[in-house]
């Protein structure tokens, strides 16, 4: 009896040493994986710091960056594609951003989006087309249910590019933002194609010296675009293609004599605007107004901006600055000048 007994005292701690030696080994077999990565991507860095400081051209042979939550855990992606995950500075922790992305395609693009703007202190609402491909749409919803601080807006649009559903994309996630406990100051609107030039800190800097200011650029209609707000315009879907028609019929004039002003639909806003755009007659008028004009995301913001008596926190009449970002446009092949600070950025194509 007593040797059966030792023997089981002795297989259990055998078994106990075993399981501890394995679960140790697999915990330190991680670490190094996660330190080799490390070392490679900042061997990659400064291998190509050094190259274009003798102004060669560099061209790396693999991509640094991980960007597949294939056969990973959160953490494990996370930590491989060097995701941010503390507030960096008090300054930051103190001025969080919301973030509306609208997608449709391109989710490597997305995610390199994604990862340059993630920050823990800030909220991102993410609006995926209802025409995107099945398989985009579980990519982009596997990665976000990795972050507590991201969702997918719960009322999905057609995005028809011109249309109104575009405007109306932002319109969803912004709705969600403003009843969101994140105590964000600004809602910057982007797109899948879009990608930031600057850090969050510096955005936030930017944005400070706005004291609480809207950032809508924009100016009286030029006579390129008196059509798209003069003739009604038509949303139209098919299974292959969407567009916008202009047709021959006149619409109404402005509700409330409001003075139509174009822009950039691309803006950056505060938390008390954004309630503005959702909630006042005014702004809900102009909305109704706009549905049957030609990109009215362009018109929208910096006309509500502009009303007399209304919500005057916006820009004067200094030079008006963008965001600094960079966009593509796929039709015609073209990328905002990132160096040039002045621009009104034009809504790409793309998105």
């Amino acid at each position: 009896m007593m040797g059966s007994w030792k023997h089981c005292l002795f297989s259990v701690s055998l078994i106990s040493a075993l399981i501890f030696v394995f679960v140790y080994n697999t915990e330190l077999w991680e670490n190094k994986r996660f330190l080799r990565a490390a070392l490679s991507n900042a061997s990659l860095l400064a291998e190509a710091c050094h190259q274009i400081f003798e102004g060669k051209v560099f061209y790396p042979t693999e991509n640094a960056l991980k960007t597949t939550l294939d056969e990973a855990t959160c953490y494990e992606y996370m930590v491989r594609s060097h995701y941010v995950t503390e507030t960096l500075s008090e300054e930051e922790a103190g001025f969080p951003l919301a973030y509306t992305v609208t997608i449709h395609k391109d989710f490597g693009t997305f995610e390199r989006l994604f990862r340059a703007i993630y920050m823990p202190q800030n909220v991102y609402c993410v609006h995926l087309d209802q025409k995107a491909t099945d398989a985009f749409k579980g990519a982009v919803k596997q990665l976000l249910g990795c972050f507590p601080n991201a969702f997918l807006a719960s009322k999905k649009e057609s995005v028809v590019y011109g249309g109104i559903s575009r405007l109306q994309a932002d319109l969803n996630c912004l709705e969600e933002l403003v009843a969101s406990e994140v105590p964000w100051k600004y809602v910057i609107n982007t797109c899948g194609q879009d990608f930031p030039l600057k850090t969050n800190r510096e955005i936030v800097q930017y944005l400070k010296r706005f004291k609480g200011r809207n950032i809508t650029p924009g100016v009286l209609p030029p006579d390129h675009a008196v059509g798209r707000t003069k003739y009604v315009h038509q949303e139209l879907l098919d299974h292959k293609n969407s567009y916008v028609i202009k047709t021959t019929k006149l619409k109404t004039p402005p509700p409330h004599d409001m003075v139509i002003y174009f822009g950039t639909a691309y803006v950056a806003l505060t938390r008390d605007f954004a309630n503005f755009v959702l909630q006042d007659q005014l702004a809900l008028d102009l909305l109704s107004w706009s549905k049957d004009t030609y990109s009215p995301d362009e018109h929208f913001w910096v006309t509500l901006n502009r009303i007399p008596g209304f919500m005057k926190q916006r820009i004067g009449k200094q030079k008006l600055f963008s965001i600094p970002w960079v966009a593509l446009e796929e039709p015609r092949g073209q990328a905002v000048d990132p160096c040039h600070e002045q621009q009104e950025r034009a809504s790409p194509a793309a998105c």
